[in-house]
């Protein structure tokens, strides 16, 4: 599917309702932490730490911070010990955060909001974007990626999805029965979550509009590197575009820029 759509989600509204928001975030860090959607691409993000010669992941735009504790156990099982990440998001979600710092060696969180097309200098580490890249509109996503550039920091964008019609139809029909079945089962516990899945169900309802949108807004891997291009006409980075699958089915697609000097 070539297609893209700039359609809104609601999760970016300013006015929609943090509650809410924060129902749709925890489900899909429940689902991408139990699925290790990302757990393929972390031998590409072994060797951009290595390329850059850093040991900290800065992920921006992090919501509930699905998939990250796999991510890091996985970076200190395999030769890279000293790796750390730090959460950052415009919405900031500490309680969820803390939770997964309970269980989590080395993840630390930045409690206020950070904008990531200008991130604050003293921020340091390797970029990274799961899952939030489809919500920049193009000009917002050079912007984000050129912000890397002009602070030589490395960045990697993932969406734990190919762009395909059959995750559109996933969206439409099995996702939202799964969420329905494992919503019960989502630490930690929350009243107004189970409250708003079942007798007012605002949660589902807007997870499938969210996620088919963020499907129809995706940058596949050429539209990827036409964008890296625009944010660093110079080409000081390093730039790698592409899709890695699951050994089960499942696709991650992902951009991943180095800067040039670092040997990459």
């Amino acid at each position: 599917m070539k297609l893209r759509l700039q359609l809104f989600e609601f999760e970016d509204l300013p006015w929609f309702p943090g509650m809410i928001r924060a129902g749709m975030m925890d489900y899909l860090r429940f689902m991408i932490s139990t699925l290790g959607t990302y757990q393929p691409i972390v031998p590409l993000l072994r060797a951009a730490l290595l390329q850059t010669g850093q040991t900290q992941l800065l992920e921006l735009c992090a919501g509930a911070g699905g998939g990250t504790a796999g991510i890091l156990h996985r970076l200190h099982t395999t030769g890279l010990p000293a790796a750390q990440v730090c959460l950052t998001d415009l919405y900031p979600q500490p309680s969820a955060w803390r939770l997964l710092q309970q269980t989590t060696s080395g993840l630390t969180f930045a409690e206020a909001p950070v904008d990531a097309t200008a991130v604050p200098t003293n921020m340091p580490g390797l970029r990274t974007v799961f899952s939030a890249f489809h919500h920049f509109p193009p000009a917002a996503a050079e912007a984000l990626l050129a912000d890397a550039v002009r602070q030589k920091t490395g960045i990697g964008v993932f969406e734990g999805a190919g762009k395909h019609w059959l995750e559109l139809l996933l969206a439409c029909t099995v996702l939202p029965v799964v969420q329905l079945l494992i919503t019960p089962f989502i630490r930690p516990f929350s009243l107004s979550r189970l409250v708003f899945t079942y007798l007012i169900p605002l949660i589902p309802v807007f997870t499938i509009w969210d996620g088919c949108v963020s499907i129809l807004r995706m940058y596949p891997p050429p539209q990827l590197l036409a964008l890296a291009h625009c944010a660093d006409p110079e080409g000081t980075f390093h730039w790698q575009a592409g899709v890695v699958r699951h050994w089960w089915g499942p696709q991650v697609t992902y951009l991943i820029g180095t800067p040039a000097e670092t040997g990459a």
